[in-house]
């Protein structure tokens, strides 16, 4: 579940008078995500969503991902608004952590996404690329490689309790990223995050993008490899070269990869798989049973690292 913090309705009542949004009339709880507390607001004058972040989130990376939010929608890139306070600013404090009133979006997303869905997230990836080029704030990527091995080193001493021999398959792993990892590749702000429950659908349109709290400043097509990893395989781990090509002729038509980039495409969809992958096994290790977090088993992103192992080109990826 995503609702860590509990808010009691007139803590609620209290923290929404600093806002022009109307009267609460109810809220819940949002089950899904697993960095922040979540709640569907209903006000008399719509509907809303509550967030609090919670202690994964650095509050001083708010500014980037709620700023960058607004810059988008200002670009015509469909997601949610920060809504303002009465005294101007978009974050407040509530039941001891910092929390935003967030904009609603309609739609839902794609449990089985197609061919179709995948085209839509191709052109919404690359038009985000396209909008965020003249942001003016940047945030490092706290999972670039040198965060992967935090997490690593967190995981490694156990590692082979998942699977045997993980630990020594992961270090060759690092070992190949530290001499072949590429460094000069067009980069600007990247959403880092876009699986299919961070994209909402009505019917087979794309209605919205979604959870802006790992975006960052890092390689365009690293966010590419992120969407082929979270995209394009089924649920028997096999890759769908049909969605691969829609996603990725869809990208190229907004934002064409150049010659570099496409060259790089199957090293960075094996570092994206295993950043996943890390951030899962570390999760599985150290997190209790029955800890709030949610904990994802990371053997399905060990089998899509081990799957881009054997790619050579990114034509095996769909790419024209």
């Amino acid at each position: 579940m995503a609702v860590y913090t509990d808010v009691s309705e007139n803590e609620l009542g209290a923290f929404l008078k600093e806002y022009s949004i109307g009267d609460l009339l109810s809220y819940k709880g949002i089950a899904e995500g697993s960095e922040n507390s979540n709640f569907l607001l209903h006000t008399s004058s719509g509907s809303y969503i509550l967030t609090l972040y919670e202690k994964r989130v650095d509050k001083g990376d708010l500014p980037f991902f709620l700023g960058l939010m607004e810059h988008l929608a200002g670009k015509g890139i469909s997601c949610p608004l920060p809504v303002h306070r009465r005294d101007g600013s978009v974050t407040g404090a509530l039941a001891g952590r910092t929390a935003a009133v967030i904009t609603f979006l309609e739609g839902m997303w794609m449990r089985r996404p197609t061919a179709a869905h995948c085209r839509e997230v191709g052109t919404a990836l690359a038009s985000l690329h396209v909008a965020g080029v003249d942001f003016p704030l940047k945030r490092p990527n706290a999972l670039d490689i040198a965060g992967w091995r935090k997490l690593w080193e967190g995981s490694h001493d156990r590692a082979d309790e998942v699977e045997k021999g993980l630990a020594a398959e992961v270090d060759a792993d690092f070992a190949a990223f530290e001499r072949n990892w590429p460094k000069d590749l067009p980069a600007g702000v990247i959403h880092a995050d876009l699986f299919p429950d961070n994209v909402f659908f009505l019917g087979e349109k794309l209605s919205g993008l979604i959870d802006f709290y790992f975006a960052c400043n890092d390689l365009y097509a690293y966010d590419v490899a992120i969407c082929l990893n979270a995209w394009c395989f089924e649920k028997d781990g096999s890759f769908n070269l049909t969605k691969g090509t829609a996603l990725l002729a869809a990208y190229q038509a907004v934002r064409p990869l150049s010659d570099a980039e496409k060259q790089a495409l199957p090293i960075l969809a094996r570092g994206a798989a295993l950043r996943f992958m890390l951030t899962r096994l570390y999760d599985w290790l150290t997190i209790p049973d029955g800890a709030l977090v949610q904990k994802r088993d990371p053997m399905e992103f060990i089998r899509k690292v081990r799957f881009h192992r054997q790619i050579n080109s990114a034509s095996e990826y769909g790419l024209k």
